[in-house]
């Protein structure tokens, strides 16, 4: 079931990455990070609830503590990304942010060794590190006249600068020593408490969150303006609820962290679509090599 709940995970964070974008592209706004952070832990709040009540979760201070450096990665990770999608492109962020799935997978062979992986799987693991990591690449060195194509057709205008590639990189860092650390607390605790272990402590953030942003800053929140972030939030939680389960199985997780990793493929063609946010061929060839590498990786565990 790995293989399965990791293509969920990869579908969700793509509509996630997608309404994200919307929600904070605003640079007007100056808490639109704050903003999301607030939706965030709403949505994820009311799913923890639920869980608690209605499902098999238990959360008690050491389920809580126990994931709290994990869940502190993550919600870091995630805000500095919100902050990053005012700079730069999602076609540009989204691919250099999931490199660290590759990073993860590297990880895991270091200190797990090969095991019973054979040639095709680890074929498969490249393919989609080469696809992520070459889809930034491309981005990158993007001809300067495509690129002002592209924004002109979108109606946004993105200015270079180091911190636009610096806050995506900080994300892949962060974001690969939460995952990393994830599969290795999993192996202590249940995947359903510690899913809403960090649910709660997202809902915690929100609330500081909301007291800075509402009570002490003043600023207000615009129906319109917010419901991109809600819609982003449902779709992250939905996310994370798959990704725990994909995590949980530590025998694959050298798998299923780099085609997690691959829902910036999807939201890059999101941004194609919704964003008008221009490809190339180079791009669709790297998308096709991280899609084979998926495909492979589905077929030995079927």
């Amino acid at each position: 079931m790995w293989f399965w709940f990791s293509l969920i995970a990869l579908i969700c964070w793509s509509g996630s990455d997608l309404f994200s974008k919307i929600g904070c592209r605003d640079g007007s706004d100056r808490y639109a990070h704050l903003k999301m952070v607030i939706a965030v832990g709403v949505v994820m709040g009311i799913h923890a609830a639920y869980e608690i009540i209605a499902g098999n979760a238990v959360v008690t201070w050491n389920v809580f503590l126990t994931y709290l450096p994990v869940s502190a990665l993550y919600i870091l990770s995630m805000t500095i990304g919100y902050v990053g999608l005012r700079y730069i492109e999602l076609s540009i962020s989204s691919p250099i942010c999931n490199t660290s799935g590759a990073i993860v997978a590297i990880l895991a062979i270091i200190t797990g060794g090969l095991g019973e992986v054979n040639g095709a799987q680890l074929a498969a693991v490249a393919c989609v590190i080469v696809g992520v990591v070459g889809l930034g690449i491309v981005e990158a060195h993007e001809d300067e006249d495509l690129r002002k194509a592209r924004q002109d057709i979108a109606n946004f205008r993105y200015a270079k600068s180091a911190l636009a590639i610096a806050l995506p990189v900080i994300y892949c860092l962060l974001d690969a020593l939460g995952t990393f650390a994830d599969s290795l607390v999993l192996t202590r605790l249940d995947e359903d408490s510690a899913n809403a272990a960090y649910e709660l402590t997202f809902l915690l953030c929100g609330i500081i969150c909301f007291i800075y942003v509402v009570i002490i800053k003043k600023d207000r929140l615009v129906p319109k303006m917010e419901a991109p972030k809600y819609i982003g939030a449902v779709f992250e939680t939905a996310g994370q609820f798959a990704y725990i389960y994909a995590l949980a199985d530590t025998e694959h997780v050298m798998f299923s962290a780099p085609i997690i990793s691959c829902y910036c493929v999807a939201s890059v063609l999101w941004s194609r679509i919704f964003l008008k946010e221009k490809l190339s061929l180079k791009h669709y060839i790297m998308i096709g090599i991280a899609v084979i590498g998926i495909a492979v990786l589905g077929l030995y565990d079927a």
